[in-house]
């Protein structure tokens, strides 16, 4: 569901901020539409933390740790991957907003290199304990699968409880996403900003090795 169009312009960061909290997310028809509007979906994409799935194949190409992983060392270059394709709801607005939280400490990027290029990334808005998945991106094979594995593995160990992907895809879906009500999603996005999490606070891990056997864990105890 979406509301009138907004002038992007008049937008601040704290505004979406509020409105992430009452459970909507700014979206553009396309990069180069001006206005933006609010999306509020009556069934909402989310990835529970203690059912991510690693199948074999992606468990090996974790372990091969031919890639290097950072936190927040390219927001801007994350950010401008995902919006380089053909239809993006990506624009400048909804740029100058991420970077804005970025600056204030709430919207994070998890970046994947390879031969020292980045490979994929994810990053997404962080208040309480709620990562709102924005976007990610893959420009080698496995790229985007790799940063969701490092991803999830960092939001566990930094005290996130809500994963939210906004959106259900095929893609996410194989991974451990699911969808949930409106009503919810809006019980465990209450829960989530009821809690403090600190998505910096995590050292990375040594290995691909150490994300998988701790996904591992984590599901055979859920």
């Amino acid at each position: 569901m979406s509301g009138a169009p907004l002038d992007g312009g008049g937008l601040t960061p704290e505004l979406v901020l509020r409105a992430y909290a009452a459970g909507l997310f700014p979206m553009a028809e396309r990069h180069d539409d001006p206005e933006l509007f609010w999306v509020d979906p009556r069934r909402r994409g989310v990835i529970p933390l203690d059912g991510f799935r690693i199948s074999r194949s992606l468990a090996r190409r974790l372990r091969r740790d031919d890639y290097r992983v950072t936190v927040d060392a390219d927001f801007e270059g994350v950010i401008d991957a995902c919006a380089d394709r053909e239809e993006t709801w990506i624009n400048a607005e909804i740029r100058r907003l991420c970077l804005a939280l970025h600056g204030l400490g709430h919207a994070n990027s998890l970046e994947v290199w390879m031969e020292g290029r980045l490979a994929g990334g994810v990053y997404g808005v962080t208040l309480g304990a709620a990562f709102f998945g924005e976007s990610m991106f893959s420009r080698r094979t496995d790229g985007s699968k790799i940063a969701l594995a490092w991803l999830v593995d960092r939001l566990r160990r930094a005290g996130f409880l809500l994963f939210d992907t906004q959106f259900l895809t095929p893609h996410l879906a194989s991974l451990g996403a699911v969808e949930i009500s409106r009503a919810e999603y809006h019980r465990r996005l209450a829960r989530a900003l009821a809690r403090e999490a600190d998505f910096t606070a995590p050292a990375l891990p040594a290995s691909g090795q150490e994300v998988v056997q701790r996904n591992t864990q984590t599901s055979k105890r859920a």
